[in-house]
Formats: C-alpha cells, sequence, structure tokens
C-alpha cells in the first residue's frame, strides 16, 4: 500500500512539474488604475490558487470555531451527564 501511495505521489509530482515546464511564457495581467504584472503563466496560476485556497478558509474558518466551541460544550455536558448518572447508582446501594 505504501508503495502504491509514493508511486501516485511521484506520478502527481511528475504531472505538475511537466505542467510548469509547458507554461512558463510570461503573460501580461492588468489591474485597475494601470497597474500590469508581467510573470510566468505558472506563477500567475499559483498565486491565484493561492489566493483563493486562503480566501475559501478565512470564510470557513468562523464557521469551524464555532463548531469546535459548541462541540468542546457539549462533551463537558455529556461528561456532567454521565458523572451525574454513576453518582445515582451510587446513592440506589
Amino acid at each position: 500500500m505504501t508503495y502504491l501511495r509514493w508511486l501516485g505521489r511521484l506520478i502527481l509530482f511528475t504531472f505538475l512539474l511537466g505542467f510548469c515546464f509547458k507554461n512558463l511564457t510570461p503573460v501580461d495581467l492588468y489591474f485597475f488604475l494601470g497597474y500590469q504584472w508581467r510573470a510566468p503563466l505558472v506563477l500567475v496560476l499559483l498565486a491565484f490558487m493561492a489566493l483563493g485556497a486562503f480566501l475559501g478558509l478565512a470564510t470557513t474558518s468562523r464557521a469551524w470555531w464555532r463548531l469546535r466551541r459548541e462541540l468542546r460544550s457539549l462533551r463537558r455536558a455529556q461528561t456532567a451527564v454521565i458523572s451525574r448518572g454513576e453518582e445515582s447508582k451510587e446513592q440506589v446501594r
């Protein structure tokens, strides 16, 4: 299984490396107010992919932290209920 995982990683790395070598052509990216950025296509794609990943994480992090906090409080409540149940069993005996 480990060999298959490494083989898959090697194939993916080779594919991405070939993609990079095929897209080294410089491109011009025009922004508002006359700003211009000239860079290889691979760098432009990588920059926008990283920006998209950052924005995706930023938008979901608030909900993730809220759910994490809620889970923590529910676990505390569950522990309290279980401990109360054990105390009531001891009182019955």
